[in-house]
């Protein structure tokens, strides 16, 4: 019996051109799209297929997304993400913003999309005050507003709807834990961030310094700033080395200043001079690296989550009549080491940024 067959036998109403089973898939997926989290991808791509159709016919919304280092090679899956779930919504999206952290170039940018009457707007709050003007304009215009990958404090005024990204100051926690298991008590121990006072990257920065100091086990560090630009980022962390021999340990909070430490890790053979490093996201230098034993670790925050669910969120908000309100969401924290960064480097996906192809990894 074919698929065919078995439908004309399922089919509960022949003048209406569905099956109990397109019914019951259509209902259960819906119950797992209001879950939220990774179901809603698989629930909407599922949906999409059922007969019936969704989503029903709308305007072709389009959303703006305000970034604040615009050709950052993280930012690749991220972009990815926001075209693969335009795509399959039927919206469509502009990518703007700043190239260097300049916050009143996204700010500018913030304006932009609100004179161009967008309709919605994610936006990446890198600074605790300055936004919160434009998305208090963009509220009171009736755009919605959500931000991604930064957050503003939550005692900051900011009227953003929802955060979608990592909880930033636990990830830092959770870094600074790893490193007291690859470094020495009582050593010396470089830390580096691309933009200190950044929101997206700040409170990493603060997480792990929090737990430095109350382990109590005389670790002494150094705070530096790299730069926005990757070329930046390197020639700060080799001059660090260069300058401080003796450390025995560097991590970064930043993919860029990652990738750096890797580098530099590699130039001068630290490892094997007993230096232990690491640090955040999934540059393909960075995993090849931990592959290769010169970084003991990075942290994987899911960026194309980053770029997928606040296209979802708008458009939810807007199909629903803004019923549905944009709801926070913590893309999570995964540690890549060589033991299990395997299937990263052998597999192109759009989901990490290693391919533009479209590909049904899932067999």
């Amino acid at each position: 019996m074919d698929v065919d067959d078995v439908d004309r036998e399922e089919r509960t109403d022949p003048g209406a051109g569905i099956t109990r089973r397109d019914l019951i898939r259509t209902a259960a997926l819906g119950g797992a799209a209001l879950a939220g989290g990774s179901l809603l991808a698989g629930a909407l791509g599922d949906v999409a297929l059922a007969r019936g159709g969704f989503p029903p016919p709308h305007p072709k919304w389009r959303f703006v997304f305000v970034n604040h280092v615009t050709t950052n090679p993280f930012f690749v899956p991220t972009q990815y993400g926001i075209e693969d779930a335009c795509n399959l919504l039927g919206c469509t999206y502009q990518w703007t913003g700043s190239t260097t952290s300049q916050v009143s170039e996204m700010v500018n940018a913030i304006e932009t999309a609100i004179a161009s009457r967008a309709d919605g707007i994610a936006t990446s709050i890198v600074d605790p005050k300055a936004f919160n003007a434009p998305i208090a304009a963009a509220i009171k215009a009736g755009i919605p507003v959500v931000s991604y990958n930064a957050d503003a404090p939550a005692n900051s005024g900011n009227q953003r709807m929802a955060y979608i990204g990592q909880d930033l100051f636990v990830s830092g926690q959770m870094m600074g834990q790893r490193i007291m298991q690859v470094v020495p008590s009582g050593a010396h121990i470089g830390l580096f961030i691309a933009t200190p006072g950044s929101l997206n990257i700040q409170p990493r920065i603060d997480g792990a310094v929090s737990v430095l100091k109350s382990a109590g086990k005389g670790y002494t560090w150094d705070v530096v700033a790299t730069g926005a630009l990757v070329e930046q980022e390197l020639s700060a962390v080799e001059s660090y080395y260069l300058g401080h021999k003796s450390v025995k340990g560097m991590f970064a909070v930043d993919a860029g200043s990652t990738q750096s430490v890797g580098q530099v890790m590699a130039k001068y053979n630290l490892h094997k001079k007993g230096v232990a490093g690491g640090g955040f996201d999934l540059l393909p230098l960075t995993l090849q690296y931990i592959h290769q034993g010169v970084l003991d670790f990075t942290i994987d925050q899911q960026p194309y989550q980053q770029g997928f669910y606040p296209v979802v969120e708008l458009f939810l908000y807007k199909l629903s009549g803004t019923l549905m309100s944009p709801s926070t969401m913590d893309t999570g924290l995964k540690f890549i080491t060589k033991a299990n960064v395997g299937p990263y480097l052998r597999t192109k996906s759009r989901f990490e940024g290693s391919t533009a192809a479209e590909l049904n990894l899932g067999g």
